[in-house]
């Protein structure tokens, strides 16, 4: 599956309300934590909304609160609801949604008051699919407002810290200050780039809802160019449809005193960013393959980032060397045999005596997932070796595909190793079976 996601940028055509208040602490404590699940680099959490417990993907990358796949969340009472239409990163038209103001969003210790929420309608628009766990919406900037906010990606941790001198000087002893802009609810940073033997000046947004390390836009600076040795690629699926464009590794990435080798960039072409207005001498964003290396604190307040290494900073720039995105797709009944804890039976038999063991045998049946193949990249491995969307996949490497997470599964693919894949595939009612290896074509 893509390492990259989904990455979203959400621009509203409604009419202009009133900032929103943010996060705020309910009782008066130096901070709180709330543990997420990070994956493919993304971070999760639960939020209550109006007091029902949903999934949310944190996204500095996005200014306001959206809510999606909401089909089974009968209990949610939404306020205030008025019709919209929403834009954003893809090549397609605009998306029906609706406005909600005046909601309640709670969280661990921290509450938002007459909360804005965005919600698309759209039952074919979701996450969770292509995450493997119910996903029901984004935080944007209301997270990051009013506190200082760390993203402690080790230790999976969201950290609020109240906004105090003495919060402030412990932090500035143990992490790298960088400044920082907050430009329509949104962070920027300045970093280097080094493609080829060039180094230029960067300005990116910090997005922790984009997967990826780094994304550059092409056409928007005369520095900004694709190396020789680049393939085409599936990004992600924004608002208006899908992001396509070019993934191709570069010299150098630098932002402070922090230096990255090699790092993978992504390069989205022109008609997926048509719809992005861009904030002056922006040209791309960086994201979760680099943040992870960190622990990360935001300060939108005082504009300033706060970086501390974590032990995955040297880890290598990997990619999905399979060309295949896998999907969840839903769920099927498995038939599974627990074996029961055997006891002796004495037997007698003529005057012998001797032991045998009794073993019973329970089956169970569980839910389990079924994936199949959503993208496939061309001239991929996967691809050369007469995979195709839409199969349905059986197993890989011989064991049963439910066995798996779709996280291992991506893991699986971005191996850093030419491994052999088998997949076993279910295709018009046929079973096929494949093989391919991973080759790192950068």
């Amino acid at each position: 599956m893509k390492k990259q996601i989904l990455f979203f940028l959400l621009f509203i055509y409604a009419l202009t309300i009133s900032a929103q208040g943010g996060f705020r602490f309910k009782k008066e404590v130096k901070k709180i934590s709330i543990p997420f699940k990070l994956i493919n680099n993304l971070v999760f959490i639960p939020i209550n909304v109006n007091g029902v417990e949903l999934t949310f993907l944190v996204d500095s990358g996005v200014k306001e609160t959206i809510l999606f796949s909401l089909e089974e969340e009968s209990d949610l009472n939404l306020k205030n609801i008025q019709k919209i239409t929403l834009r954003g990163l893809g090549s397609e038209e605009a998306i029906d949604g609706l406005k909600s103001e005046g909601n309640l969003l709670e969280v661990k210790g921290m509450e938002s008051r007459n909360h804005l929420l965005y919600v698309i309608v759209d039952k074919d628009f979701s996450l969770s699919s292509h995450i493997g766990i119910p996903v029901n919406g984004i935080i944007g900037s209301p997270f990051f407002k009013n506190n200082l906010l760390e993203i402690n990606y080790e230790k999976r941790k969201v950290i609020f810290y109240q906004d105090s001198r003495r919060n402030s000087k412990r932090i500035e002893r143990r992490y790298k200050k960088v400044p920082i802009t907050i430009e329509k609810s949104k962070p920027y940073l300045n970093a280097n780039v080094v493609i080829d033997s060039s180094r230029f000046a960067a300005k990116l947004l910090v997005d922790v809802g984009n997967s990826d390390a780094i994304w550059l836009f092409q056409n928007v600076s005369d520095k900004i160019h694709v190396p020789t040795i680049n393939f085409d690629d599936y990004l992600g699926k924004g608002f208006s449809g899908d992001v396509e464009g070019k993934r191709a590794r570069i010299a150098e990435f630098f932002i402070s005193d922090f230096k990255f080798f090699k790092p993978i960039i992504a390069f989205p072409d022109s008609s997926s960013i048509k719809h992005v207005t861009m904030v002056p001498d922006r040209v791309g964003s960086v994201g979760g393959e680099i943040l992870r290396r960190f622990s990360v604190i935001f300060d939108y307040p005082n504009e300033f980032l706060y970086l501390r290494k974590n032990r995955h900073y040297a880890a290598p720039f990997v990619y999905n060397k399979s060309g295949i995105e896998i999907r969840h797709s839903g769920v099927q009944w498995i038939q599974e045999t627990v074996q029961l804890q055997a006891f002796p039976i004495k037997v007698d038999h003529l005057d012998t005596s001797r032991e045998r063991s009794a073993t019973n045998l329970k089956y169970k049946f569980q839910l389990k997932p079924i994936f199949e193949i959503a993208n496939i990249r061309k001239n991929s491995p996967a691809e050369n070796s007469g995979l195709q969307k839409g199969d349905v996949i059986i197993s890989i490497n011989r064991n049963p595909a439910y066995k798996y997470s779709l996280q291992q599964i991506n893991s699986l693919l971005r191996s850093e190793e030419d491994k052999w894949i088998t997949i076993e595939i279910e295709r018009e009612k046929q079973k096929l079976k494949f093989r391919f290896q991973l080759i790192d074509i950068l």
